[in-house]
């Protein structure tokens, strides 16, 4: 019932930046929750950054003052800013969308830093 679609994704030399962004359709998400995951290889899902249906954000330590979540309700979207990019941000991303019925999750897109 819903599709999540990530973009922006590719690779960056350490330090620069990308904006990664996932589009809802098939249901808007309204008020609903948002989110990103990333996996790197080998390694289990990790929590990034999430925001609520008030528009209150979270975020993972390892990123907090880099990356910047953001949604636009109008356009069911939700965007990852992402600055000052590490080599350990090296990851699949994923976004999610939770409602009632669950949670909801994208395809992955890319992010590659290299040093």
């Amino acid at each position: 019932q819903v599709q999540l679609v990530e973009s922006g994704g590719g690779l960056v030399q350490a330090g620069g930046s990308l904006r990664l962004s996932c589009a809802a359709s098939g249901s808007t998400f309204g008020f609903s929750a948002m989110g990103w995951y990333r996996q790197a290889p080998g390694k289990q899902r990790e929590f990034v950054a999430h925001i609520n249906n008030y528009g209150t954000t979270n975020y993972a330590d390892s990123v907090k003052g880099r990356f910047t979540i953001s949604r636009d309700n109008a356009k069911n979207t939700v965007d990852l800013q992402m600055n000052s990019l590490k080599p350990e941000d090296t990851a699949v991303y994923y976004c999610y969308l939770d409602r009632y019925t669950g949670r909801s999750w994208g395809q992955g897109t890319q992010v590659i830093v290299s040093s």
